[in-house]
């Protein structure tokens, strides 16, 4: 059996963009269409005139869950962030001013994970939460609003990254931006781990993210080829990432394909 795998996704995060590449990837004779969609509200049109046109549509990381896709793949958005809310909570001993790191703020994952956020730190009366920030979503405008949001707001003591933007640069590894504060975030990759290596960031709740492509490509292939009845939602669990199990962790990623694991986590 041959599968191609097409490459279709923009340059820079644009759901206006993205709903032209599935209208391409249909005009282009495509059996299915995998997406992680930046903007729900932009692709749900798109994504019903593809699978009425006769392309499957499976959506992973972000979903569009009023569209006719057929399967969804993915953390569940809210739990995850009530566990980066509630990870940030022990760190703090439940008392304390926090932010929220957001991304995008149209995207519907991350809507939801800041949702979550809230509901968990309303359980924490000591907390306080002083704002939900949102950025584009590059390491470079993600460190440049932490540095802005930490400047504005000088009595904030805890920040719940909601997506580990900031840590996938090195900058705020050592310019002490977080030597008074306490950080909990989503992701885990290569560049993430000398945070918490180093104590910065303790815990990082990772997304097995090699799966979000071979999860999805498996399930298309069930759905298309062998049509196979597939689940309509299909959980992935985070991965919980701390000094305990970082070793274990780094020859995960490198066992997926990522070439810029730093050699000295692999020996641990």
């Amino acid at each position: 059996m041959h599968i191609e795998v097409v490459w279709l996704t923009p340059p820079q995060e644009d759901a206006q963009v993205q709903a032209q590449r599935i209208q391409q990837a249909v005009n282009d004779g495509a059996d299915a269409v995998l997406i992680s969609c930046s903007d729900a509200g932009k692709v749900t049109g798109v994504i019903n005139d593809a699978v009425d046109r006769g392309v499957q549509v499976m959506t992973f990381d972000s979903d569009a869950p009023q569209s006719k896709r057929f399967a969804y793949y993915g953390v569940d958005d809210i739990k995850t962030g009530q566990q980066t809310m509630a990870e940030l909570a022990t760190l703090m001993n439940g008392k304390g001013k926090v932010a929220i790191l957001a991304g995008n703020q149209n995207a519907p994952n991350l809507q939801r994970r800041v949702q979550g956020a809230k509901e968990e730190v309303a359980k924490h009366p000591g907390m306080q939460v002083i704002g939900v920030f949102n950025h584009v979503e590059t390491a470079q405008d993600a460190t440049a609003e932490v540095v802005r949001v930490d400047n504005a707001y000088p009595d904030i003591q805890g920040w719940a990254f909601i997506g580990g933007w900031p840590l996938f640069a090195q900058s705020l590894l050592s310019d002490g931006t977080f030597a008074k504060l306490k950080v909990a975030s989503v992701d885990g990759l290569p560049a993430e781990l000398a945070y918490v290596d180093r104590g910065v960031v303790p815990v990082l709740l990772a997304q097995s993210v090699y799966n979000w492509g071979y999860v999805g490509v498996q399930t298309i292939v069930d759905k298309v080829h062998f049509k196979k009845n597939v689940p309509q939602i299909i959980p992935m669990e985070l991965v919980r990432v701390t000094k305990s199990n970082l070793g274990q962790w780094a020859r995960q990623l490198q066992a997926w394909g990522f070439t810029d694991v730093d050699q000295k986590y692999l020996k641990m």
